[in-house]
């Protein structure tokens, strides 16, 4: 019985989802995928129903009625898993291959091995890269980076990734009703809210590639969620805390 589950977002992801799935399974480690759909029109969730006759039992599925942000799926993901006491690993994961399904080992050791009390592919350690990726992308990439660590005095040097690993004991200490953001602001705010319970981040290297298939999901509002929101998250810092009351 797996005691990590991978927890996949998605959204129109009919071209990645089936390769994805069978790539995680083919792994030396025994993991297992929730797919969060939020009602995709292209029929990805029927791939995904389609792959639970091959997969009983390893993978499930998690519907909702319509888009509704990077950062609701994965807090329905996390509940979804928090009621079944096998997990212990709970990993977020981009659908369109642009994070290596082969990383999630390593993810999952810097924990399990390692002690860290959340794991964070990371592209700005020494030995991470972006790979194919054009340079105005790479710009406002690293610039987010390096305006949130100038904020939040976190000590991440990727604070804007969504190739995550955290244990059971960081999730069930953050207060999920406390999270504000939606997009991907939210991988921000998870990281700074685990940093101020006083959680052990370690960050992992990894190689971030550009989609190869599907549409890009980056939009003008995330961008702006990010840069304003994470002032209004630091300034509610001083003020509350992310733990459960």
């Amino acid at each position: 019985m797996s005691d990590c589950l991978v927890i996949i977002p998605t959204y129109n992801e009919k071209e990645n989802i089936v390769k994805m799935i069978h790539t995680v399974f083919s792994l030396p480690h025994d993991f297992h995928i929730l797919i969060v759909d939020d009602g995709s029109p292209d029929g990805t969730a029927t791939l995904v129903k389609d792959q639970q006759k091959e997969f009983a039992g390893r993978l499930h599925i998690l519907e909702r009625k319509g888009k509704l942000g990077l950062g609701t799926a994965y807090i329905a993901g996390f509940r979804w898993g928090l009621e079944r006491p096998q997990y212990e690993y709970f990993f977020e994961m981009d659908a369109d291959f642009s994070h290596n399904p082969n990383d999630l080992v390593r993810l999952y050791q810097a924990c399990a091995e390692q002690g860290g009390d959340m794991s964070v592919g990371s592209r700005y350690v020494k030995g991470g890269q972006l790979q194919d990726w054009p340079w105005d992308r790479v710009l406002l990439s690293y610039g987010a980076s390096l305006y949130v660590r100038l904020i939040t005095f976190m000590p991440v040097m990727d604070p804007t990734a969504g190739f995550v690993c955290y244990t059971r004991r960081v999730l069930e200490a953050i207060d999920f009703d406390k999270i504000r953001f939606v997009g991907y602001a939210f991988q921000i705010e998870m990281k700074f809210a685990t940093r101020q319970l006083g959680y052990k981040i370690i960050e992992v290297p990894i190689t971030f590639t550009d989609r190869i298939e599907g549409i890009s999901k980056m939009s003008n509002g995330i961008i702006k969620e990010a840069v304003f929101g994470v002032m209004q998250m630091r300034w509610r810092s001083f003020f509350s805390s992310y733990g459960i009351s």
